[in-house]
């Protein structure tokens, strides 16, 4: 019998700024027992680490011990996969280097691997969503910021430091948007759902035509605010999808040059708000790439609930795991 058979289910633990989001996964993508804890309120990172265990432990017990896992997997932002650790992590309440993968690994007796939740969500994709099947894919994740994952001939790409893959920080626009990184003009300023809000208050602040926008203090507006005009037919909403979707589409035919992907997957809420977005970035991709490229990248939309892809990405990191007794 392999281990396979002897190990059929893995853990994937999502790390966000807010909540940390944890569950036991089987081989056909199912989460068969979920749970969550608040990520801050913990002084020290091994507090964290010793809440996340202690209410981990009993969904694994109650779904046929340690033995049953073959491995687990952890996706965080500025997380490294060669090396384990979250490396300064900008919105995680604890500062510096973190073995995270190493201090699970201590307390379980469990294999784990770790990586940034972007790759997560692209391995993911791969393993049970709209990447299934596919060698060269980009993964775009449009939340609070921009992450991406790449996949060339069936491997994520690392680069030699395990940080490989930022397009959330291509810059968009020279002399652009300042940005959280301290540069200005990324990608991120423009196109997550905090650009898209920044982007509407810019607009409302400089125009005068009518808007329900307005009906909305400018601070308060998001990015569901714009999508919920724009569906009852609000032109500026439109228009500042229309904008958005122009310097996506732009990012993403540069991109295609880079590495001639069979597919871009969207994910995330931005990629839920259908036509108005999906139009104009399949414009301004198709408008802006080169010749030889035209035509041969699909644009899809992730296959996986919001709810459930991070923990099913960073779950899919811990198939590949040996065991650690081997």
């Amino acid at each position: 019998m392999n281990s396979n058979m002897e190990k059929p289910y893995v853990v994937g633990i999502d790390i966000g700024g807010t909540n940390t989001v944890f569950g036991i996964v089987d081989a056909r993508g199912t989460i068969i027992a979920s749970s969550s804890i608040k990520t801050s309120g913990y002084p020290t990172v091994e507090e964290y680490a010793d809440e996340v265990c202690k209410n981990l432990l009993p969904l694994i017990i109650a779904n046929g011990g340690v033995d049953k896992i073959r491995g687990i997997g952890v996706g965080a932002p500025n997380g490294n996969y060669y090396t384990g650790t979250i490396e300064f992590a900008p919105n995680l309440p604890w500062k510096g280097i973190l073995p995270l993968a190493a201090m699970f690994e201590e307390r379980l007796g469990i294999p784990t691997a770790l990586t940034n939740d972007a790759n997560a969500a692209a391995i993911g994709e791969m393993t049970y969503g709209a990447a299934r099947g596919m060698k060269d894919f980009i993964m775009i994740t449009l939340g609070t910021g921009v992450g991406s994952g790449i996949v060339i001939n069936g491997q994520m790409v690392y680069g030699h430091d395990g940080f490989a893959g930022e397009l959330g920080h291509v810059i968009a626009r020279r002399e652009g948007r300042v940005c959280g990184c301290g540069r200005k003009g990324c990608l991120e300023t423009y196109c997550s759902a905090t650009g898209v809000a920044r982007t509407a208050r810019e607009l409302l602040a400089a125009r005068t035509d009518a808007s329900l926008l307005r009906n909305i203090p400018a601070e308060n507006i998001t990015s569901k605010d714009v999508y919920d005009a724009a569906v009852q037919g609000d032109k500026l909403a439109q228009e500042i999808f229309e904008f958005t979707g122009n310097i996506l589409g732009e990012a993403l035919a540069d991109a295609i040059a880079f590495s001639s992907p069979e597919a871009i997957v969207l994910f995330g809420g931005l990629a839920k708000s259908g036509d108005y977005i999906m139009k104009p970035i399949q414009k301004s991709m198709e408008d802006n790439l080169l010749n030889i490229y035209k035509g041969k990248t699909k644009l899809l939309v992730s296959e996986l609930k919001d709810s459930d892809a991070a923990v099913l990405g960073a779950s899919a990191l811990a198939w590949e795991l040996k065991d650690l007794k081997e």
